[in-house]
């Protein structure tokens, strides 16, 4: 079986998320996606939030799991022995921080880190982006899935 770890802090998920987490279980046969929980980061939705707006999201998905995981993202893979990462790169920014890593994990595990970019109309979508337009009371409903529920 082929099983690949999709890691990020989801605050919250959005619709680009989802892109990558739809394309991903079209390659592998079981996505976990790893909600972080870093406490040096100033989340705005608790890390049960977080998870529960995706596993509302993919209940009844038979292919994705959802956990949460504090810690180094290679030893969270190994403890679901996953030899695969999957991120997303949305630009050239996004490329070189996450090449990095890539080489970084790879080097401390021997896990791969596949690339997967994104559906044209979601490229722009970031967590950030969507906090911020909600701190402003902007339109930020379209780029969340309907799982999350404010």
């Amino acid at each position: 079986m082929k099983r690949a770890v999709i890691p990020g802090s989801f605050d919250p998920i959005t619709i680009g998320h989802c892109d990558l987490i739809e394309k991903s279980s079209k390659i592998f046969d079981e996505i976990i996606i790893a909600v972080g929980n870093n406490i040096k980061k100033n989340y705005m939705f608790s890390l049960e939030q977080r998870t529960n707006f995706i596993k509302d999201e993919y209940k009844g998905n038979k292919k994705i799991i959802v956990k949460s995981y504090i810690g180094l993202t290679v030893d969270f893979c190994k403890k679901m022995d996953s030899n695969f990462l999957i991120r997303g790169i949305r630009n050239t920014t996004d490329f070189e921080y996450e090449k990095e890593m890539a080489q970084i994990n790879f080097h401390l595990s021997q896990i791969e880190t596949i690339f997967l970019t994104p559906t044209n109309d979601k490229a722009h979508i970031s967590s950030s982006f969507i906090k911020e337009l909600m701190k402003n009371e902007g339109d930020f409903k379209k780029y969340l899935p309907n799982s999350v529920k404010l």
